[in-house]
């Protein structure tokens, strides 16, 4: 009997249904030879300190190296405890039966990096010794799990891509844990987190939230001035800015009494606009975030959905191109189109016959293709996977369409000396963009078409005026903005071969990035509002306090990468790369035992149920001592955060201050006082 062990249930379904592993058995499927049975995803996780005897926080510990690393069953949080996860503990056991039981097996985890590390963890916790082979695939449709299994690899054939999958999780344990409460010992309370990915992203965040705060806006002033000709109204704006009004007054009182302006330079150049690529996952989660204000995390749940029902590739796709043994298929895909209401209309405008191959670049196929559908078409999609299905089938048609020609005309005018210019866009033929209609450049002003002219026409003045603009601060970065910011953080660095690499991964992976993104949110590091991303006070606090240190600095990222790189090509070990950490854990902890943290000045309060023993004030509640008394307040109360005064003012007089911007179950927001009883119990009082 071979075992078959997939990532998910869902996919071990699809495998097992057609190897015709048709009995079901709790936790696998059972048949025909074979038995496929599956993960959740990691089961298996690095413990956690308490494990190798260090519990609490102490300067004295650090840093924690760990000598051998311990697997064990992976964890969940239950209260204030971790618990061993029970559904983790009983399918790993399932999985430990059928392994002795099994002859071989067959590892069908995602292909890549991770999908590796999960098997290889589940195996080497549970002591395997059988011998397995690799399935590689990137879709799973029936036509790919064939072909995949036709031509399944020796599990060893891997073992490079499962040592830098090893090294990129312990690398990750030892800054994560040490930076993490080397940080929390500098803050004297509080727990905060730091990590190799997330402490440069939030750097970003902050450092881009800082200077948009801190720009100061300057008014200026710029001349419109109106042309006609040839039936065409179209307008050109002075190069040279005023600072004040009165200046740029006094000059338009002399254009307007010349009332003719020369044209002086007048160039047209035709413009090949090529195709877009794929989407790779980053690129989708950009698309979406920008068009249909999807966060990063809810297009990933998404895609992976689309993925599982079979009606798209694999998602956690870093690669915007194809193999040439993929092109074959496209012409066909593209036909299936024709089925979906929503995209026939863009399939009509496809000439099959002359489709480009852009995409077409072995050199640039990473461990997945770039996001394509599948032959199967989709029934009973929700709105937003119907959404997500459609933006990345258009990007297809796109990507597969000729080029859109364009002519771009600048001209510069001249009155008094003074130079105007304006820029003219005339489509010849609409290619790619013709697929879904757009022509405008993004934050660019609207296309405008311009008649035939030439250096020395003159053009009447129809109309002038005085615009009034201000200078614009850095944007606050919404989730697509930051995605590209972390893909594409690598042009500050100064070492070449650094740089290169960071531009090429960027700060995380596409797989990961929405996992980091939302631990931002859940570490109360930064919140949203309407589409930007804005850092917390204690977000910032820890920026304040990180921002000069290494583990703020995106090059460290792209030392990891590139070393990860090379262990995973064999042109490296990964026990060299572990040392390196060790060494680099020990000047992070360094650097940060030597911070301090201000911290609010915490008034001495007895609780308001036993008025005995004193309160204890946490980040995110405010409690009682003494547990047998067991008095709370949670410090968020309808989105909004209970300041040391509220509190203070809640227990000394029974009554907030007015919070304003509080908002309700339906969403509605409102005006309040927090007032308390004898007994310590909160409710709610309305202004009169």
């Amino acid at each position: 009997m071979k075992l078959v062990i997939a990532e998910k249930p869902s996919v071990g379904r699809e495998i097992a249904a057609l190897l015709g592993a048709h009995e079901k058995k709790e936790g696998y499927f059972y048949g025909n030879g074979y038995s496929v049975t599956w993960a959740f995803g990691h089961l298996i996780s690095l413990a956690m300190p308490e494990e190798y005897g260090v519990s609490g926080f102490t300067r004295e510990r650090l840093p924690i190296l760990p000598d051998p690393f311990i697997l064990i069953v992976k964890k969940i949080r239950k209260a204030q405890l971790y618990v061993v996860d029970q559904g983790a503990a009983k399918q790993l056991k399932i999985i430990d039966g059928l392994m002795k039981q099994c002859e071989s097996i067959i590892v069908a985890t995602d292909a890549g990096r991770e999908g590796e590390l999960i098997f290889r963890y589940i195996y080497d916790y549970l002591n395997g010794n059988k011998p397995f082979e690799r399935l590689w695939i990137s879709s799973l449709t029936e036509k790919a799990i064939r072909k995949g299994f036709e031509n399944v690899r020796p599990g060893h054939d891997f073992d490079s891509l499962y040592q830098a999958g090893l090294g990129r999780s312990r690398a990750d344990w030892l800054v994560g844990i040490n930076a993490s409460q080397a940080l929390s010992i500098a803050a004297g309370s509080g727990i905060y987190s730091l990590g190799r990915v997330q402490t440069p992203t939030l750097a970003l965040i902050c450092k881009r939230y800082l200077e948009n705060r801190n720009f100061a806006i300057q008014p200026y002033w710029q001349i419109r001035i109106e042309h006609r000709k040839e039936y065409i109204d179209f307008t050109c704006l002075s190069k040279e800015q005023w600072k004040d009004k009165k200046s740029a007054d006094d000059v338009l009182k002399s254009i307007q009494r010349k009332g003719v302006a020369t044209v002086i330079t007048a160039k047209t150049k035709s413009i090949s606009e090529q195709s877009p690529l794929l989407f790779d996952l980053t690129g989708l989660q950009k698309e979406c975030n920008k068009k249909f204000n999807f966060s990063a995390e809810e297009t990933l749940n998404i895609a992976q959905s689309l993925y599982e029902k079979r009606f798209i590739t694999y998602p956690r796709t870093g690669s915007c191109c194809i193999p040439e043994d993929v092109w074959p298929e496209i012409p066909h895909l593209i036909r299936c189109m024709r089925e979906k209401e929503s995209l026939a209309q863009a399939v009509a405008k496809i000439m099959l016959g002359q489709l480009a191959k852009r995409i077409v670049n072995p050199l640039k196929v990473t461990d997945h293709h770039g996001l394509l559908i599948t032959d199967k078409m989709p029934s009973a999609l929700s709105v937003k996977e119907s959404t997500v299905y459609d933006v990345i089938a258009l990007r297809l048609l796109e990507a597969v369409s000729p080029p859109c020609q364009k002519e771009i005309t600048h001209i510069l005018t001249e009155v008094n000396h003074y130079e105007f210019s304006c820029k003219g866009v005339r489509i010849r033929e609409a290619g790619w963009r013709n697929i879904q209609g757009g022509f405008g450049e993004e934050n660019e002003d609207p296309i405008q078409e311009l008649p035939s002219l030439i250096t020395g026409d003159e053009l009447k003045i129809k109309v002038a005026g005085v615009l009034e603009k201000k200078t614009r601060p850095p944007v606050l970065f919404t989730e697509a903005g930051l995605l590209s910011a972390m893909e594409n953080c690598g042009k500050g660095i100064q070492i070449e071969e650094e740089r290169k690499v960071l531009q090429a991964a960027g700060i995380g992976t596409p797989a990961t990035r929405a996992a980091i993104i939302e631990t931002l949110f859940k570490r109360d590091y930064m919140i949203r509002k309407n589409k930007a991303l804005v850092p917390t006070e204690k977000g910032l606090k820890v920026y304040d306090l990180i921002k000069d240190k290494k583990i703020a600095d995106a090059s460290m990222t792209a030392q990891w990468e590139l070393a990860l790189q090379h262990i995973e090509n064999g042109e490296s070990d990964v026990a060299t790369f572990q040392k390196g950490i060790e060494e680099y854990v020990s000047v992070i902890i360094r650097e940060l035992l030597a911070c301090s943290i201000a911290h609010e000045q915490i008034p001495e309060l007895l609780c308001p149920r036993c008025k005995k023993h004193p309160l204890l004030l946490r980040e995110k509640v405010v409690k009682c001592s003494d547990e047998s008394c067991g008095w709370l307040q949670f410090r968020m109360i309808c989105g909004k955060q209970l300041k040391v005064k509220d509190i203070k003012d809640l227990i000394d007089h029974k009554k907030t201050s007015l919070i304003k911007g509080m908002k309700s179950k339906a969403g509605k927001k409102f005006d309040a006082f927090i007032v308390m009883n004898d007994q310590g119990e909160t409710s709610f009082m309305f202004e009169k």
